[in-house]
């Protein structure tokens, strides 16, 4: 029974991370299904909001939910700027120069954060900070289920968005077919500005979700790694994917940091996605990879 109670908690706690995983991975999609461009420093721009987050919250003493929104608006206007001012232009280059941009841009935006709010790690209050929750023997973190909650009512919202308002309709016909979208009225390149806005703005959400659990540092971008094997995992290009796929190598870096020797949670996301490029190169929601013409 006991190992029973610790076989869930361990499965929960994974899902938790693995929600973090895959909000970022989905930034990884929602760039991919628009432009064909992947954005490595989506991490670094979560890393962003979560600092924009803690000046709001910590330095200038918002309430948590307000500086918490005004947070992901920042960043997502930041994404905003960023596509119209510097990303637009590589459009249509080779994947070896986006790749290296946007590398570039992630060790531009360490260095930016590091100067401005210093290279220890920072944190701030939340509702759900040292808080828990008893479900009969199961003890768990009110902060690992406030990730998954969130993780769940934004995914609601971004289904809601993307298919029932004719902007999110307009997005998902740019990023079907771009000239059959721009002869029909759409402002491409503003929908590919607004989609960098909504995937920096989910970044920004899994900073602000992940700050009960870890502290924020110029270093957390790091995660992006583990986001782009979840993308990989669930079929880069697939949303739904992007979610599975990081809630399996949340979990499966939960599992293997108890049942397996010390040192391998850390390789499990890496091992998880040479094991997909091998068995499955197209991931496991292959079929949204294929675009409607």
């Amino acid at each position: 029974m006991v190992d029973a109670v610790r076989l869930l908690q361990l499965i929960i706690n994974g899902a938790a991370a693995g929600c973090i995983y895959g909000l970022i991975a989905l930034g990884f999609v929602l760039i991919y299904k628009a432009t064909e461009m992947i954005n490595f420093a989506q991490g670094d721009i979560m890393m962003l909001g979560g600092f924009f987050a803690f000046a709001l919250i910590a330095h200038f003493g918002l309430n948590y939910w307000v500086g918490a929104l005004l947070a992901v608006a920042i960043t997502a206007a930041f994404g905003f700027a960023l596509d119209a001012l510097i990303l637009r232009r590589v459009i249509g280059q080779p994947q070896f120069t986006v790749v290296m941009l946007t590398l570039g841009l992630g060790f531009i935006f360490r260095a930016a954060a590091g100067i401005t709010w210093g290279y220890d790690s920072v944190g701030f209050e939340t509702p759900f900070t040292n808080r828990t929750v008893k479900l009969g023997g199961l003890v768990l973190g009110a902060d690992n289920l406030s990730i998954i909650v969130g993780t769940v009512l934004l995914c609601a919202v971004l289904y809601v968005f993307f298919s029932r308002t004719r902007l999110g309709v307009a997005m998902q016909a740019a990023s079907q077919n771009q000239l059959a979208a721009y002869y029909m009225g759409i402002p491409v390149r503003t929908v590919f500005s607004l989609i960098w806005a909504i995937s920096s703005g989910v970044a920004a959400v899994a900073a602000i979700l992940l700050a009960p659990v870890s502290m924020i540092d110029v270093n957390m971008g790091f995660l992006g790694i583990k986001a782009f094997a979840a993308a990989v995992l669930g079929g880069f290009g697939s949303i739904p994917g992007a979610l599975v796929g990081g809630v399996i190598v949340g979990i499966s870096e939960q599992l293997a940091g108890y049942y397996l020797p010390a040192g391998f949670q850390e390789v499990t996301a890496n091992v998880v996605l040479l094991g997909t490029l091998v068995l499955r190169p197209q991931g496991l929601f292959s079929d949204a990879l294929r675009k409607r013409v």
